[in-house]
């Protein structure tokens, strides 16, 4: 992964990802680090959910570089997927034999009715959370019904850009953790909670259906060539128990149903190549500092030593199954 968020701070300094420039010397940077590595690396990625750097980051003022401004945020988003497109024909030239992909964060977006308000407000969130960035790259261009309510993404739009954009993908990485539930709010959509799920640390339902759906819509709709689950993966308060362990059931069992949804959507035709666990290590969740714990081995912040948790070694042996050995047994987590 080339970006995961940490803009220089020369170019931060220079204007940032609003800045069309930025796209530029982030080509520029592809190219190089594709020279140097392009014959030890065969899977690339340009970026990291770069909807969270454009709207967290630029309109909402929670990461990095902790910006308030909606303009900043819809020009971050246009320059990130440009910047994408530029460094995928860079990697290309570079190192001809590399596959180059993208990674979102998606979630499927459903109306907390059926009423029509419900449903347009969810298919708003819908258009702002994924379509903003699925439809440019596959599609080359940006959601008809986001441009209608969005007069500020066109004055960042240059001919050409959307072409480049459009380059094609090996790969889609998918970030999933989680669905939201919309109703329409006096102000515009509102993302309601679901009080009787179950709700991970971090907030968020518990939903493993939602990834199934998601990679069958996307794979319906985009027909990616490939799709790697980049991230998924849950946060729970783990604690060290009197035997040494760390005992996280919700955690296996979260992992086990959404890999069970993954396989679900693999036998509906979803190009799915791989799954990767958020996160091996728990570590330094952005915003949320050392708050949440996502990893299947705990961290001691003070000693740092290393513990496998339960779900550790319910991984490992699901891992030994797919290549041939016993399958463990399912974790229920009551």
């Amino acid at each position: 992964t080339l970006f995961h968020w940490d803009t220089p701070q020369a170019l931060e300094d220079a204007g940032g990802w609003p800045v069309r420039a930025t796209a530029e010397a982030f080509a520029e940077y592809a190219q190089v680090v594709a020279g140097r590595l392009g014959d030890r690396v065969r899977h690339w990625i340009t970026h990291n959910e770069p909807w969270v750097h454009a709207w967290i980051g630029h309109a909402w003022g929670e990461h990095a570089p902790g910006r308030t401004s909606e303009p900043d945020a819809v020009a971050a988003a246009h320059h990130l997927l440009l910047s994408h497109g530029w460094a995928a024909d860079a990697i290309r030239r570079a190192a001809p034999q590399a596959l180059v992909g993208i990674t979102l964060n998606l979630a499927q977006a459903y109306p907390a009715s059926d009423i029509p308000e419900d449903e347009s407000a969810a298919w708003q969130v819908d258009g702002e959370g994924n379509r903003w960035f699925l439809d440019p790259l596959f599609r080359g261009a940006y959601p008809q019904d986001l441009l209608e309510r969005n007069e500020l993404v066109s004055p960042f739009v240059h001919d050409g850009d959307l072409a480049a954009i459009a380059a094609p993908l090996d790969l889609l990485g998918v970030n999933n953790y989680s669905r939201f539930i919309v109703g329409a709010g006096a102000d515009g959509p509102r993302v309601e909670g679901n009080p009787e799920a179950q709700h991970t640390d971090m907030g968020w339902e518990v939903y493993p259906d939602g990834l199934h759906e998601l990679l069958v819509r996307v794979t319906r709709e985009y027909a990616p060539p490939a799709i790697y689950i980049t991230e998924n993966g849950a946060a729970f308060g783990d604690v060290r128990v009197h035997d040494g362990r760390i005992h996280d059931p919700e955690r296996t069992a979260y992992l086990e149903t959404h890999i069970d949804a993954v396989s679900r959507a693999v036998a509906d035709g979803a190009p799915v190549k791989g799954y990767f666990v958020w996160s091996l290590l728990d570590n330094f969740e952005w915003a949320h500092g050392y708050s949440k714990r996502f990893g299947i081995v705990y961290v001691d912040y003070p000693t740092l030593e290393r513990v496998p948790k339960d779900s550790f070694y319910w991984y490992r042996d699901l891992i030994r199954g797919r290549r041939g050995a016993p399958r463990p047994s399912p974790v229920s987590a009551a």
